[in-house]
């Protein structure tokens, strides 16, 4: 009876099908060759090869027979494959090996992480600490999470598994959050309630308050799914206030008969005020916000609105104020007005706003200057968008990820509040 000296120093019986298994692994791996038979041919040859000795053999030998037998049947591409699993299960059963890769991060030598990220700025402290979990997350995942195999394909580059220092968490990678239901019916904070909001200024402070807790629970971009038609309900709020304000002042501050179309236009010049104001709150916001990930929000705005709306006036305005701000841009700290990385905008090109005779072409000559000079937004045609997904326009998440049409039980096509896991590139 053949006897096997394991790692451990432990004595096991001889198990040629283990070898086998090793074998057709390594071949059918990413980089390996099957070679018919060849498997139970080596296995055959190492189990007379331990005969022959007449003592107990290692893993370690029987491992370097396997190497060499399958370089002497012509499969060297099976072999390296062999060669790899080896040293990547060898990785797994190491306890400590993230020692070099977080000093690396401290000192500033670990170039490849350091860098890895634009949206990262690896001098903050806070990202420092972002950057040392990542580490940790990366090396638990490939020891004890990931199939052996996976990670061998990964470090061979037949595929790239994506945001590896954030998969051992039940975290979801990019999604379109559902803001309007949250605004709407009020939603919970860090245990706190937030009621709907009573104006517009107020909906975009909330808004600010949703992304990063969002971007602080997910590893992936965000988009917003409309922000002209979600917001536009908290502008006429807004302008309602304004209004009804104008006419008490003109009674009780300047003693004259109401004149109602005099207030409408001051309400709508204060609205405007407003609308400049609350978009201002939310492009400062996000540039200024640091979230657990240790960068300020990926977030994605998406202008869509439906011009026979009865907000459409509205949504209109949300519109130009955000592509006016994004055309003049933000103060950098040598007060230079330069491009802010987010929030991301992309511009919906619709019959409504795609003739020089349509009503809102205005929105789209005013889009076509601030790529011009700010490199955004990007544009998406809503009839060929229409003709791939089932006759609806929405938002990617975040950055270029589109969910795949789904409808609930009562057959209603739903994206908001939807995600996804995680991505692997071939």
């Amino acid at each position: 009876m053949i006897h096997v000296i394991k790692r451990d120093g432990t004595i096991a019986d001889f198990d040629k099908e283990k070898i086998i298994i090793a074998i057709e692994k390594a071949m059918h791996s990413s980089t390996g060759v099957y070679t018919p038979g060849l498997a139970l041919q080596i296995a055959n040859e190492i189990e007379s090869y331990a005969e022959k000795m007449g003592r107990n053999i290692t893993i370690y030998a029987i491992e370097d027979q396997v190497y060499y037998k399958l370089l002497e049947n012509n499969n060297p591409a099976t072999a390296r494959a062999y060669e790899n699993y080896k040293a990547v299960q060898a990785f797994k059963r190491v306890e400590n090996t993230t020692d070099k890769d977080v000093f690396g991060l401290l000192n500033k030598s670990n170039v490849a992480v350091l860098d890895e990220n634009s949206n990262k700025d690896a001098s903050i402290v806070s990202t420092q600490r972002d950057l040392i979990a990542g580490e940790v997350s990366k090396d638990i995942a490939r020891r004890k999470l990931i199939p052996t195999d996976i990670v061998q394909a990964h470090d061979s580059g037949a595929i790239h598994f994506h945001d590896m220092d954030y998969i051992i968490q039940p975290m979801f990678n990019c999604c379109l959050v559902n803001l309007e239901d949250m605004l709407t019916n009020g939603t919970v904070i860090n245990g706190k309630r937030i009621d709907t909001p009573k104006s517009f200024q107020v909906a975009c402070t909330v808004t600010t308050q949703i992304i990063a807790q969002v971007a602080s629970g997910q590893y992936g971009g965000q988009s917003i799914n409309g922000i002209d038609r979600i917001l536009a309900p908290y502008v006429r709020k807004s302008y309602d206030k304004y209004l009804e304000l104008t006419l008490q002042e003109q009674v009780e501050v300047y003693g004259m008969a109401p004149d109602v179309a005099k207030a409408e236009e001051i309400a709508w010049q204060r609205t405007k005020k407003e609308v400049k104001d609350g978009i201002q709150t939310i492009q400062y916001q996000i540039n200024t916000l640091m979230t657990t990930n240790g960068q300020a929000p990926f977030v994605t705005l998406f202008m869509h609105f439906d011009p026979n709306s009865e907000l459409a006036k509205e949504a209109a305005l949300i519109d130009e104020e955000i592509l006016k701000q994004r055309i003049q841009g933000i103060k950098n700290e040598a007060d230079v007005y330069i491009t802010p990385a987010f929030p991301k905008l992309i511009y919906v090109l619709d019959e409504h706003n795609v003739h020089p005779n349509s009503e809102y072409y205005y929105l789209t000559e005013l889009a076509a200057q601030c790529t011009a000079k700010r490199m955004y937004p990007d544009y998406i045609s809503a009839k060929k968008m229409k003709e791939i997904y089932e006759g609806n326009v929405f938002a990617p998440m975040g950055c270029r990820s589109f969910l795949s049409p789904w409808k609930n039980e009562q057959g209603e096509y739903v994206f908001n509040g939807r995600f996804n896991i995680g991505v692997v590139s071939l």
